[in-house]
């Protein structure tokens, strides 16, 4: 499923370079497939690097960005042309959003003129009740006001890398979308529409549903 979560982001020209945060045993089969895939085109050498997964999901993601980091100053330092860590973003997906399209990629780096970051959302759409026991309703949320993120989520490189180190080490043990650390400090994030098609493998039967789309996909 991972590969299926690379492909658009190998083929997209809005990326230049790809940090894989993956367990030391997965990370030669990504690379074997990415280049059996594409035997006939540079688009594999996009994968640039891996990064060892952390205790949680946003510290897998903060050991990511220090990969990134590390890699944008050494160019810098070695002057290389166009390099400037003010100006380079970062864009974080899911390897369990196996069907990211090309449109909402070029959607998000479209959107970020003027902002400090980009999140693709979709409306709630079931009614929303608050509870502060997990018995009793204690108060209706409207749902105009809410809205489900999705990956990719992309930021300003410097800025977004900053508002990770200000967590640590204890706040961002308590981070569970790839934004909060943004909003937490201020950044500017600009919400654009999400796509349905863009679902999270997460339970069974998202893996069925995974299993269905790709079959018919191939038919």
């Amino acid at each position: 499923m991972a590969m299926h979560a690379l492909i658009p982001l190998m083929e997209s020209d809005h990326i230049d370079k790809i940090i894989v945060v993956a367990e030391e045993e997965w990370r030669e089969s990504i690379i074997s497939e990415a280049a059996e895939m594409y035997t006939t085109t540079p688009f594999y050498d996009k994968i640039s690097g891996f990064a060892d997964p952390g205790a949680n999901r946003q510290l897998s993601i903060f050991s990511g960005l220090k990969k990134i980091m590390a890699m944008e100053e050494s160019l810098a330092s070695d002057n290389m042309v166009g390099v400037a860590l003010d100006t380079s973003t970062v864009l974080i997906h899911d390897a369990a959003r196996p069907f990211l399209s090309a449109e909402l990629l070029n959607h998000c780096y479209d959107a970020l003129s003027g902002h400090d970051g980009v999140m693709p959302v979709l409306p709630v759409k079931d009614t929303l009740y608050y509870s502060e026991d997990g018995n009793s309703v204690g108060s209706l949320l409207d749902r105009g006001k809410l809205y489900a993120g999705q990956a990719p989520e992309l930021f300003v490189l410097d800025k977004y890398y900053e508002a990770n180190l200000n967590l640590l080490p204890e706040r961002i043990l308590a981070i569970n979308g790839s934004t909060e650390p943004a909003i937490l400090t201020g950044m500017d994030i600009v919400m654009i529409p999400g796509d349905e098609s863009n679902f999270k493998v997460t339970t069974g039967k998202d893996l069925e549903k995974f299993i269905e789309l790709k079959e018919r996909e191939n038919d």
